[in-house]
């Protein structure tokens, strides 16, 4: 069995960053529980920075992203670990405004692929959402209702503004 190296040539500027990074390193100090007791669930938009939002640093949330901000079984795996050994007590789904998986159908998706890269991706479910404020309120509702999530955790969802930064609560 061969081991492939590391392609130094493609993560070059990833690589340099970190040797920068390093050198003002401040978070060694750092455990693995959420400081301030949050989880948030987000899209895996560049455009969020899921901290900063809601005026957290480093160590204070857990963040959990993916295409739309969808609670899938992963998020509830993760969360079940967050809330009973990573002192989550709070979790936040927030998806956001102008999110490509809220502007089309997996049909969509799956076609698009096809035609550009001749890739047939239909084994996939990609989780879309044609009404994102429904999708929102479902997946809230979903975590209050998982049995194995901890007793007590508070749930609740809102939508994040990429034109503007602000969050929007929605009754769940």
């Amino acid at each position: 069995m061969s081991v492939n190296s590391f392609p130094h040539d493609s993560f070059k500027d990833a690589l340099a960053a970190n040797v920068a990074y390093i050198k003002d390193f401040k978070y060694s100090e750092l455990t693995g529980t959420a400081q301030q007791g949050l989880a948030i669930v987000t899209c895996m938009d560049s455009r969020i920075n899921p901290l900063s939002v809601v005026g957290m640093k480093s160590g204070d949330a857990k963040i959990l992203r993916n295409a739309g901000a969808r609670v899938t079984d992963d998020v509830l795996r993760t969360l079940v670990l967050a809330t009973y050994l990573l002192g989550v007590e709070r979790i936040l789904i927030m998806p956001h405004t102008n999110c490509r998986m809220a502007q089309v159908d997996d049909v969509e998706i799956h076609r698009e692929i096809d035609t550009k890269y001749g890739i047939d991706t239909s084994e996939i479910e990609f989780k879309t959402v044609p009404d994102q404020r429904l999708a929102l309120i479902e997946d809230v509702q979903k975590i209050r209702s998982y049995s194995l999530i901890k007793s007590g955790v508070v749930v609740g969802g809102a939508i994040y503004d990429v034109a503007t930064g602000k969050i929007t609560p929605v009754d769940c």
